[in-house]
């Protein structure tokens, strides 16, 4: 087992950090903020996973406005900042890196989430169809209010302010959010984009938003420590896209130039339009595998897999991290591993969340 999972256990070099393993934490909320600010579990539910090649944290929101689940963490506060310095401090005292995932969920929310009760904002007055969860029963997600020109701007000035803050807590290096059916998906997609302004349209009119985030942040901390998640045809949210080749192969060409630390696939199958995005990227890519898209989780098996065939340099892996802090010492032998509890998954304290066993205890 050992010998065939070599390819994992070889270091990489991501923007100016060499990670010892390519073995990705790949961001998983976990609705334990009840402050909207991490605590000390959640410096010691991540320094106890920090032989991961790189940690990336789950999705936390840049902007009050940018909640869109009871309980996440937020980064748009000195002192949600400093409550993070607690997690980062953590993490690099056991030698392990971590960036930051920054995830404005758009329209995905609730005006229960924010003070002052208003709807949440996206790129056009479009309803996701779907539900959220709160203390007292399930929601619909309202249609929200379209953003204004002004509005984006402010969007792209919240991501860089809490990028600025992940400096001030310490992080390696943030995440931007573009998959999974949040904002910078809502505009690139053009079932939850029918705008008819600069913003909206054409592909090119549609990555717009993203590449305004991407190069404000770049320039705000070093394009070295910017990362962008992406999800080509995914249709998680809601939102649906009726030309994934065309809208990626046109969005990964205008990132390419800006020296990036790496783009990350969440694949939810669409192989070809990952096999596509591989021949055009020129920096570091990291891959959640899914090729059909049915797929319950990533296998170490699959993990490999995808590092021989040369389809990513690095691999994402969720749950498997979740049920085992100490996944590198399980994978180089063979296992046993740990099976995650899915009842422990959202909110709750330390049962579910520190407490899986490492192989030495």
């Amino acid at each position: 087992m050992e010998k065939t999972m070599d390819e994992l256990f070889t270091p990489l070099r991501v923007g100016k950090m060499t990670l010892p393993n390519r073995l990705v934490m790949a961001p998983m909320t976990r609705s334990r903020s009840v402050d909207r600010s991490v605590n000390a579990l959640t410096a010691e539910y991540y320094a106890q996973r920090a032989t991961a090649g790189l940690i990336i944290t789950e999705g936390t929101q840049p902007s009050v406005i940018g909640q869109g689940y009871i309980d996440t963490p937020g980064l748009h506060s000195a002192e949600q900042a400093a409550a993070w310095r607690g997690v980062t401090d953590a993490v690099h005292a056991a030698g392990g890196r971590i960036f930051v995932q920054l995830m404005h969920s758009g329209r995905v929310g609730h005006p229960s989430l924010y003070p002052d009760g208003a709807l949440p904002v996206g790129p056009s007055a479009i309803a996701t169809g779907g539900q959220m969860y709160t203390p007292h029963g399930m929601v619909d997600h309202p249609v929200p209010r379209e953003m204004t020109r002004e509005d984006i701007g402010w969007a792209v000035a919240d991501f860089v302010s809490a990028a600025r803050y992940a400096m001030d807590a310490g992080f390696d290096g943030v995440e931007l959010h573009g998959a999974n059916g949040y904002l910078i998906q809502q505009f690139l997609a053009d079932g939850s984009n029918h705008r008819t302004d600069a913003y909206g349209g054409s592909v090119e009119n549609r990555v717009r938003f993203a590449d305004e985030v991407v190069r404000a942040v770049a320039d705000a901390i070093g394009p070295e420590r910017v990362g962008i998640r992406i999800s080509p045809g995914s249709t998680s949210e809601g939102v649906s896209e009726s030309d994934p080749a065309e809208l990626y192969g046109t969005l990964i060409r205008t990132l390419a130039p800006y020296g990036l630390a790496y783009v990350h696939i969440m694949e939810f199958g669409h192989r070809a339009v990952t096999e596509l995005i591989r021949s055009g990227w020129p920096g570091t890519l990291i891959l959640n595998p899914h090729r059909t898209g049915t797929e319950p989780s990533v296998t170490p098996e699959a993990a490999r897999d995808v590092l021989r065939d040369g389809l990513a340099d690095a691999v994402s892996l969720a749950s498997l991290w979740l049920a085992n802090p100490d996944l590198p010492r399980r994978i180089r032998s063979g296992g046993p591993f740990n099976r995650p509890d899915p009842s422990t998954y959202f909110g709750g304290d330390h049962r579910g969340y520190t407490d899986y066993p490492t192989l030495s205890a």
